[in-house]
């Protein structure tokens, strides 16, 4: 198997999946989630999407990049 192709593969995979900040994720920090994926949960280094977003802890956001192998660019999932 194509190392490559199955990173890009693990990349989409990632696009769309929902998770929860458990470290504050906003501008000048880097903060932490945690995603359900592959059978379990995983945490990974967080930055917002919009670099100017405070997203604090407890938010379910989700995620629109994935920058293997443990960075998220994340949005909040819902307003309010």
């Amino acid at each position: 198997m194509d190392l490559t192709y199955r990173v890009v593969m693990d990349d989409v995979s990632m696009v769309g999946l929902l998770g929860r900040v458990t470290g504050t994720v906003g501008p000048g920090l880097v903060g932490e989630v945690i995603v359900r994926i592959r059978g379990g949960a995983e945490h990974f280094l967080a930055y917002a999407a919009d670099a100017k977003e405070r997203i604090g802890l407890g938010t379910v956001v989700m995620v629109v990049e994935h920058l293997p192998p443990r960075t998220v660019y994340v949005t909040a999932a819902y307003d309010g």
